[in-house]
């Protein structure tokens, strides 16, 4: 059975910034990139092979703004401590420092870093327990 991939898609106002979020700090790989395609550009960020992808756009016509809250974000469980550890250090050395969750639950066993949009990413040291 094939796997499906998922694709979270959001606008964004500086392409280039959140390249180096999610590509410096976070090692996602550009997957594929697009420009003026009736007004969009984007990436698409992720890692070959894995069952998913963010794609980031920008519309010519319309600003996107910063994200409506605090709340909005991705969580990535990375079970290993030293896999973990790794991921936030490539986060500092890129120049992203964590900030305090909205819910203190994320603060337990992860710590969460703010994208140039507001938008944020928790890098939690645990296993998925589904």
């Amino acid at each position: 059975m094939t796997v499906p991939v998922m694709r979270v898609a959001r606008p964004t106002d500086d392409l280039e910034a959140l390249k180096g979020f999610y590509v410096e700090g976070l090692d996602f790989q550009v997957l594929s990139s697009f420009e003026d395609h009736d007004g969009f550009s984007g990436l698409i960020l992720g890692h070959p092979g894995q069952p998913y992808h963010l794609e980031f756009t920008t519309c010519a016509h319309e600003p996107a703004g910063r994200a409506p809250s605090r709340d909005h974000l991705l969580a990535f469980y990375l079970p290993d401590r030293e896999a973990w550890a790794a991921a936030v250090e490539r986060m500092r050395t890129a120049g992203f420092e964590p900030v305090a969750s909205f819910n203190p639950w994320w603060d337990r066993a992860g710590l969460t870093f703010e994208d140039p949009d507001g938008y944020r990413v928790v890098l939690w040291n645990g296993a998925w327990p589904g």
